[in-house]
């Protein structure tokens, strides 16, 4: 079964340890650093919606972007619910399109790490560089290799809760710098009962050296790369960064 089919209705159950606070502040901080206080933007990798709708509180026009129909649908429920006026496209982060330019393009939750290629890595970050106003940022987080190897090894984790359960086990694989989640879900039905499927989610960890060589071979202007539990620079034990990169080749008006 595709990554984030039925596990969409159940994400946010148990994801509810995901700091999305503190990623909106450290997030809207550097937009504001970059002189991007409001306007048009982009979410890569939006999923059920949770980060776009505070990018839209905090006073951003946003638009979301992400290929499982699924976690589009629990987005677009948020969206029904609190008025948002954002616009949700299904699109893969590998080949989207947009009807304009944008002010930033976002990517959190190691969304990016769900590219599997180095070649897919700057196709992504070339539709970015296209997409962005003259100037505009592109910043998105990656998990690491440290994060993959010696925080999540080869490990099993298990939860159990009224509405569903899981079972989540790793597998990474050095020589190819790839995490596998299987993911096994027992999911209650209306009816009372619990229904079983399985998932399978694959990550690559990327070096930040790796990074900056397919931005700028993107056509983009590497800034800065940030540990984004400290804001500062990355170490050897840094688990998750940010990367914040500029659109280049644009003539302003």
């Amino acid at each position: 079964m595709a990554a984030y089919s039925e596990f969409a209705s159940v994400y946010d159950m148990f994801m509810d340890d995901i700091p999305y606070e503190t990623w909106l502040a450290n997030v809207t901080k550097i937009l504001q650093e970059c002189g991007i206080c409001e306007g048009l933007v982009l979410e890569l990798g939006c999923g059920t919606g949770t980060f776009t709708e505070l990018l839209a509180q905090a006073g951003y026009d946003m638009i979301g972007v992400d290929n499982s129909e699924e976690m589009l649908a629990e987005a677009m429920r948020k969206r029904a619910q609190s008025g948002a006026d954002i616009l949700y496209l299904q699109q893969d982060m590998r080949s989207f399109e947009l009807y304009g330019t944008v002010r930033a393009i976002v990517s959190v939750c190691d969304s990016m790490n769900y590219i599997g290629t180095e070649e897919e890595l700057q196709e992504v970050f070339e539709l970015a560089n296209n997409y962005l106003d003259p100037g505009g940022i592109f910043l998105f987080d990656l998990k690491t290799a440290h994060y993959f190897r010696e925080v999540m090894g080869d490990a099993t984790f298990a939860e159990n809760r009224e509405e569903g359960s899981f079972i989540w086990e790793n597998a990474w694989y050095e020589e190819e710098q790839i995490n596998e989640y299987d993911l096994t879900l027992f999911v209650k039905q209306p009816s009372g009962l619990y229904e079983k499927s399985e998932e399978t989610h694959l990550q690559r960890a990327y070096d930040t050296e790796t990074v900056i060589r397919l931005l700028e071979a993107a056509g983009m202007e590497f800034v800065a790369a940030y540990d984004v539990q400290t804001g500062a620079a990355v170490t050897d034990e840094t688990e998750r960064i940010y990367i914040l990169a500029r659109e280049c080749g644009k003539q302003s008006q």
